[in-house]
């Protein structure tokens, strides 16, 4: 019988048990039977844990679908554009383009014959206060638009405005601008015309002819430098502008302005009224203003594209400018009579109402009532 430290089985045999000096151990060893007895247990991860803290944190697992501040944006968003959208159709002034279709100027230059001697004085001054130009504003102050410009069925108020003020600016490069009036310039009234009427003007530049086509002083004024220059910067002026749309995608506008210049003979164009009255006296008459009247009568037009670019499309130019000869060629510049001359008897030279590439010629007759009574 075993002892009750001995296996269930016995003591074995042979082993660590069979020697006395392993007595020691036997409370340690465990047999086959012991082992088959024993009751084993394994803990799952979350009881090994227990209450200890993960090494790692966790992220906030993300929600799927978009949040109520992101839905109330994206809404708000696609508002917007639809109400763009739909004011963009609706807009009055929004058209559907089409061709554009230049026309080329048509002009007409008259010159003015005096019946008498071009009056003269040496001041300036008083030929002003004698003549009708008495009451003329000075320089471009005096080209006024219309008091209160406002939109039409197709333009808006912003629109009217800038193509008065770009028939405004034509005005006044073409008939007040000194450089362009004696000093042969013509950039400062190219730069504001449509490109398509650009060939045209160009060649009324540069080969001037009488065919109502392609006259110089049709587009401009100017005079023959060798012949007279400014003796007074300050050119009186008195007119009228007038705009209206002529469809949905025109705005046109009417101007009727007149000019008086104050000339003098080009050798004498730098003396002034401070002449002392000795220097006079020596001169005469060579020494003495005379007053040139130019009366411009102009159509301009504008489609979107002119607007956007500050540039005019002319349609229509009538002038009438004296005191001139009937037989002077008025093409390519202004040969203005001075004080003291006069005009020559018979009407224009060469006209010949046969000759079909070219115009009639005309003259018409300055009134007395219209030059200065010194």
């Amino acid at each position: 019988m075993s002892g009750p430290g001995d296996p269930p089985e016995g003591t074995p045999d042979s082993g660590p048990g069979s020697g006395g000096s392993e007595e020691e151990y036997r409370s340690v060893v465990f047999d086959e039977s012991f082992v088959k007895a024993a009751r084993l247990q394994e803990f799952s991860a979350q009881e090994r844990v227990g209450d200890h803290s993960p090494a790692v944190r966790r992220l906030p697992v993300l929600r799927r679908g978009l949040t109520r501040q992101a839905v109330i944006l994206v809404v708000l968003i696609v508002i917007a554009f639809g109400t763009a959208v739909y004011m963009g159709v609706r807009s009055p002034y929004r058209t559907t383009p089409v061709a554009r279709n230049t026309e080329p100027l048509r002009m007409t230059v008259i010159p003015l014959a005096p019946t008498g001697r071009v009056p003269g004085s040496e001041s300036v001054q008083e030929l002003y206060e004698h003549s009708p130009a008495a009451r003329f504003e000075r320089a471009a102050r005096a080209i006024d638009l219309p008091s209160d410009p406002r939109a039409t069925a197709h333009f808006s108020d912003s629109q009217v405005v800038t193509a008065l003020t770009t028939a405004k600016d034509y005005l006044v490069d073409s008939s007040l601008d000194p450089d362009v009036l004696t000093r042969g310039a013509v950039r400062p009234v190219r730069m504001l015309i449509d490109p398509q009427q650009l060939p045209q003007f160009d060649q009324s530049v540069n080969r001037p002819v009488t065919d109502g086509r392609h006259a110089a002083t049709g587009w401009l004024v100017r005079f023959d430098p060798s012949q007279a220059a400014l003796a007074d910067s300050r050119i009186r002026v008195r007119g009228a502008m007038h705009v209206a749309e002529t469809d949905a995608n025109t705005l046109e506008v009417t101007s009727d302005h007149t000019f008086v210049y104050a000339l003098r003979p080009a050798d004498k164009a730098d003396k002034t009224d401070k002449v002392d009255e000795k220097t006079k006296a020596a001169d005469g008459e060579k020494a003495k203003a005379s007053l040139f009247t130019v009366r411009r009568s102009m159509h301009f037009r504008f489609d979107r594209q002119d607007l956007r670019n500050h540039q005019t499309e002319l349609l229509v130019s009538y002038v009438q400018a004296g005191p001139l000869a009937c037989s002077s060629d008025a093409a390519g510049y202004l040969h203005p009579l001075l004080a003291g001359q006069s005009a020559k008897q018979g009407g224009p030279a060469g006209t010949d109402p046969y000759a079909t590439d070219s115009a009639t010629a005309l003259c018409g007759a300055l009134a007395p009532d219209a030059q200065p009574h010194v």
